[in-house]
């Protein structure tokens, strides 16, 4: 079908040091976001979270360096997005992973997709993803990033 599928993954990059990548989008262009996307028919959300890694930034990590976080979230999806799925869709359940890596990466973009990039740091990128679900998303990795 050419509906969406009302699920998705959300990939958290984020550096040793305490650096999250975030993306802003061409459309609309105030919405900064870590990699996100939707999942295709009969994709896994691993599987997802790989190839939007791959799509929207260029960077090719080991499915082993790509970490579950075990979480999910529902959310209303809003109505100017609501076309794109099918008729009576209201919420997308929207699954998390996180990368973690050595060094900020040099990221090539998907100029359709996103305008821009930053390695900001994890209070800063926080308060500048544009959705309730990827702050708290880049909030839970921080706690434990010194960890890793």
């Amino acid at each position: 079908s050419h509906h969406k599928r009302p699920e998705s993954v959300l990939v958290v990059l984020f550096t040793r040091d305490g650096r999250f990548l975030l993306l802003r989008r061409t459309k609309p262009s105030s919405f900064w976001q870590s990699v996100t996307g939707s999942l295709k028919p009969r994709e896994g959300p691993r599987q997802a979270a790989l190839r939007e890694l791959a799509e929207e930034t260029g960077l090719l990590v080991s499915p082993a360096a790509l970490l579950d976080l075990h979480h999910s979230e529902r959310f209303p999806i809003l109505p100017a997005w609501r076309a794109r799925y099918a008729p009576g869709v209201h919420y997308n359940r929207e699954h998390w992973f996180a990368v973690p890596l050595s060094t900020p990466r040099l990221i090539r973009l998907n100029p359709e997709e996103h305008a821009e990039y930053r390695w900001l740091s994890g209070r800063r990128a926080a308060a500048m993803a544009t959705s309730w679900t990827n702050r708290n998303a880049i909030l839970l990795v921080s706690m434990f990033a010194v960890s890793l």
